[in-house]
């Protein structure tokens, strides 16, 4: 699968990494949607993370990355989007997995647990892996509530 779009977004504790995930993906041809943060300063993760859940979920974007302290708050809203599949990833294989069983859609890094290194590993595998469907299709298809 060749992708073309990315939405990307994160709080100031994922703000040291955005940039070298930006230029990593651009460097692959694919189209970025920056939503910010732009700096430092503290912000509230809430405000970056339905901007690209939004993306993902309307097409904008095929896929959706977030970068937080921990990944656990940026993922926990992401999720609050029926239409998103966020997963929190902090090895490749995790990553991986995430896409081939989960067919998740954004990913989530713990930019304060992984190095820049393995973090750019992770976005490579997260993209590189494709859903198996089969059995996992059954799964994928029970998670949405239908209430």
């Amino acid at each position: 699968m060749e992708i073309k779009s990315i939405a990307i977004g994160c709080d100031h504790a994922g703000y040291p990494y955005k940039d070298v995930v930006v230029t990593f993906l651009k460097g692959q041809g694919i189209e970025v949607a920056d939503f910010g943060t732009h700096s430092p300063d503290s912000v509230d993760y809430p405000d970056f993370v339905h901007p690209v859940a939004n993306a993902v979920e309307n097409g904008e974007a095929e896929f959706g990355v977030l970068l937080c302290g921990s990944g656990n708050g940026v993922a926990i809203t992401a999720n609050k989007h029926q239409g998103i599949r966020a997963a929190l990833c902090w090895q490749e294989e995790i990553a991986s997995l995430a896409r081939q069983h989960n067919n998740a859609n954004v990913l989530c890094l713990p930019v304060r647990f992984v190095s820049e290194e393995t973090a750019l590993k992770i976005v490579h595998n997260f993209l590189s892996a494709d859903f198996e469907g089969g059995r996992h299709q059954n799964r994928v298809n029970k998670i949405p509530l239908n209430c």
